[in-house]
């Protein structure tokens, strides 16, 4: 009896030893695009989940430059100011000829009521990058900027939680 017990006792050993042995690494590779994920954010964006677009856009900026746009967008709305300027400055950085980072960093400097004088300046580069027929919304951004410097106030408002994305400016 003895002697099956310290059999099965070292038999138990041998397992465990073999079980402890190595160390086993698992590399599990990302099953979404890029573009992917860039949709699966527009997607949550749009049902007011910001937190989950932000996860997505986060993943999508590692190769598509619009996510950081977007990204800024969706941290604006979850009132995280510092992320998102952060974002619309990567934005501006790597997409240079695209009006609209210009213009919403601008709108959340205005809404901050910090930073007015910069603000003004993204806002008029912005307005001058918006294509001919699309200014409208880059001139409403610089007017409210240029108000908020001269008065004091009012300061653009934050933008409200939609439904749906708007590509443009996040203030409406």
């Amino acid at each position: 009896m003895e002697f099956r017990r310290a059999i099965l006792a070292v038999a138990c050993l041998a397992l465990l030893a073999m079980g402890c042995g190595m160390p086993h690494y698992v590399i599990m590779d990302d099953p979404l695009s890029p573009q992917e994920h860039l949709e699966l954010g527009l997607s949550y964006e749009k049902q007011g989940q910001y937190q989950s677009a932000a996860k997505e856009y986060q993943d999508a900026a590692k190769k598509i430059d619009v996510a950081w746009l977007l990204l800024g967008n969706a941290q604006f709305h979850m009132g995280q100011d510092d992320a998102a300027e952060e974002a619309f400055r990567q934005a501006m950085a790597r997409m240079p000829g695209d009006p609209r980072p210009y213009n919403n960093l601008a709108w959340l400097l205005c809404a901050r009521g910090k930073k007015l004088a910069e603000a003004e300046a993204l806002a008029r580069k912005a307005l001058a990058l918006a294509p001919a027929g699309k200014k409208t919304a880059y001139e409403d951004t610089l007017n409210k900027v240029r108000a908020a410097r001269m008065e004091g106030g009012p300061f653009c408002q934050r933008p409200p939680k939609p439904k749906t994305l708007s590509n443009g400016p996040p203030q409406q």
